[in-house]
């Protein structure tokens, strides 16, 4: 018997984990591990925060700033079998602590397309 939890798989969609890779290491292993806490169904308690407009908090964005930049990632905790990473990116506009609205538009498509596909997995 383990005296330990299983972490959730972490499931990256569309080009989630490319964009992540592509964040500089220091930002990578610190957003890694709040991943790794939403995995072990935990929260990461400064730099995970609720998205706003997914109904409750299944919508998780992890903040991260490096010299000067600031970088995110989207995930999804709503089901039980993963964690699902939706989008990563840097957000470029300096005005505001808003996720910009293209980016905003592209987690309402992934989270659309995970639910359609969980979907047609019942």
């Amino acid at each position: 018997m383990r005296d330990y939890a299983e972490p959730k798989p972490l499931i990256w969609r569309a080009t989630s984990k490319a964009d992540f890779m592509a964040f500089p290491a220091t930002v990578q292993r610190e957003m890694g591990y709040a991943l790794f806490l939403a995995q072990m169904g935990k929260r990461h308690p400064i730099m995970a925060k609720t998205l706003k407009g997914f109904g409750g908090g299944t919508v998780m964005e992890v903040r991260e700033s490096h010299q000067g930049d600031a970088y995110r990632a989207v995930y999804t905790v709503r089901h039980a079998d993963a964690i699902y990473v939706l989008h990563a990116f840097q957000k470029k506009s300096k005005k505001g602590v808003a996720t910009p609205k293209a980016d905003m538009a592209l987690v309402r498509k992934r989270w659309a397309d995970l639910i359609a596909d969980m979907e047609k997995r019942r």
